[in-house]
């Protein structure tokens, strides 16, 4: 006699419905792979460009949108950057009109003629030298020598006139405009102005009268000898 369970089967296999039952675990697993699919199709669709994608122009690209092609737009006329409104056209182009201007536009003192002094070490003395006199180390090499400072037309020339070559260059001197700030400008003019009195000083302009009648300096003693 056949138990209970040999007749379910037998009966199973006669309907097929074994044969059906052996597909559901193969079924089950197409079920969550299509719900993976659809869930990572779901989030793409969330996820937006518009960071991405801005609408915005490219330095230098070109445009169908304005009437000249160009993407980049000319600056409005005036436009000022914040911080270089520069209302003190002396101070900044060393000329009143189309005059320089004669002297420095501040006070001169020791701390804007000692950066002066700085400032002319790093960038004039090599053509212009330490003394002014135009025999720096670029001309000794063979650059094309500069004017001697100590010429009667610089040294009767107005302060704004050497600002003005720093500021725009002339002959073969290019300008220093962003290598040195309109202040510094100053300073070296002030400094090369201390350049020239010193080389062409009058006994009133020298702190203790006529340096010839100085005393001179005691001198120094000796080494001790020991016998």
């Amino acid at each position: 006699m056949k138990s209970h369970t040999e007749i379910f089967r037998l009966k199973a296999e006669a309907t097929g419905l074994g044969r059906r039952r052996s597909w559901l675990p193969a079924l089950a697993g197409r079920t969550a792979t299509l719900a993976v699919a659809a869930l990572a199709v779901v989030g793409a669709a969330g996820c937006r460009q518009d960071m991405h994608n801005q609408p915005k122009y490219r330095p230098l690209r070109g445009t169908a949108f304005f009437a000249d092609g160009s993407s980049s737009r000319p600056i409005p006329e005036g436009t000022v950057a914040r911080g270089t409104l520069q209302e003190d056209s002396a101070f900044f182009t060393g000329k009143i009109g189309n005059a320089p201007v004669r002297e420095l536009p501040f006070k001169v003192d020791e701390a804007l003629v000692s950066r002066g002094q700085e400032r002319y070490n790093i960038f004039c003395t090599p053509c212009h030298d330490g003394t002014g006199s135009g025999r720096g180390m670029v001309v000794q090499r063979g650059f094309k020598q500069p004017p001697s400072f100590h010429d009667e037309r610089l040294r009767n020339a107005e302060a704004g006139y050497f600002f003005d070559v720093m500021t725009n260059g002339f002959g073969a001197m290019p300008d220093y405009r962003m290598q040195l700030a309109a202040r510094d400008r100053w300073a070296v003019v002030a400094y090369i102005r201390a350049l020239q009195l010193s080389q062409h000083a009058a006994t009133s302009d020298i702190p203790g009268g006529d340096p010839t009648k100085a005393q001179p300096a005691p001198s120094q003693p000796g080494a001790v000898k020991h016998d």
